[in-house]
């Protein structure tokens, strides 16, 4: 039997199998971090009881240990319930094991009555107008890798520096379930410091333990763009700090917090 053709299968309520489609390009057996994030920020959005006059605002990830390709829980509990804001935890793991990854979300209310919007249009090349980038070689056929599509505006996988990319989902977070707008961002989120990588692959690892996303405005549209910049210190911690875009402008930031040594 083949691969489902999406991100994540439904088991029940709360738990999913991890396809082939999340693995990542260092460890066959661990799931590259865009999928689960997409995977919790979408528990989140989606938990019983959720507001629907609230959408996230700011959504923090602390990666605990490589995301296992395998079947997994999510849980979700509420911190704080406010009138205008809200805070949800949601937490990710293998059945009756300790949580691999939790996040942390700031959800924020819809303001009933429009208030006067201040934003750039888009300021970056669309996506129609630039190629298909490949990837780095991952030395296995099936993963993130070849799940989503990457078209570079400013660097490549393979060239050290600075990088602005656009991606977009080939098949979906969750069989037979629709592609939600936050699930293009948050899938796309973790790919800065891949994108923008000053070092060489070969030569030095680069590992983030966590991801911040701020969203002033929800992606529309089948694309996200990461406009992403690395910074290193002597002592091997580094910042990998992007700006997101939809076609229509910028919607937020990202941030990864870097572990960068000689392999």
């Amino acid at each position: 039997m083949g691969t489902p053709e999406a991100f994540f299968e439904r088991i029940d309520t709360g738990r999913f199998q991890a396809t082939e489609y999340t693995r990542g390009p260092w460890d066959p057996g661990s799931q590259h971090a865009g999928p689960p994030a997409a995977l919790l920020g979408r528990a989140v959005e989606e938990r019983p009881g959720a507001r629907e006059d609230m959408r996230i605002a700011r959504i923090t990830y602390e990666i605990l240990r490589p995301v296992p390709i395998g079947p997994l829980e999510i849980t979700t509990s509420v911190l704080r319930a406010g009138r205008s804001t809200e805070v949800v935890e949601a937490a990710l793991g293998p059945a009756g094991a300790p949580p691999v990854m939790l996040a942390r979300a700031l959800r924020i209310r819809v303001a009933s009555d429009p208030v006067p919007a201040v934003a750039e249009g888009p300021v970056l090349p669309p996506p129609g107008e630039v190629e298909e980038t490949p990837f780095f070689p991952v030395p296995w056929e099936t993963g993130y890798h070849s799940a989503m599509e990457t078209r570079f505006t400013e660097g490549a996988f393979v060239s050290p520096g600075p990088g602005t990319c656009w991606m977009r989902m080939r098949v979906p977070l969750i069989a037979d379930e629709d592609v939600k707008p936050l699930d293009r961002v948050l899938i796309a989120a973790d790919s800065g410091n891949g994108i923008s990588a000053v070092m060489d692959f070969g030569r030095y690892v680069f590992v983030n333990g966590d991801l911040t996303v701020h969203l002033h405005r929800h992606p529309v549209g089948e694309w996200a763009c990461v406009e992403a910049r690395t910074s290193v210190d002597a002592a091997g911690i580094g910042l990998a700090d992007a700006r997101l875009h939809d076609e229509k402008g910028p919607i937020g930031r990202s941030a990864q917090s870097l572990f960068v040594a000689p392999r």
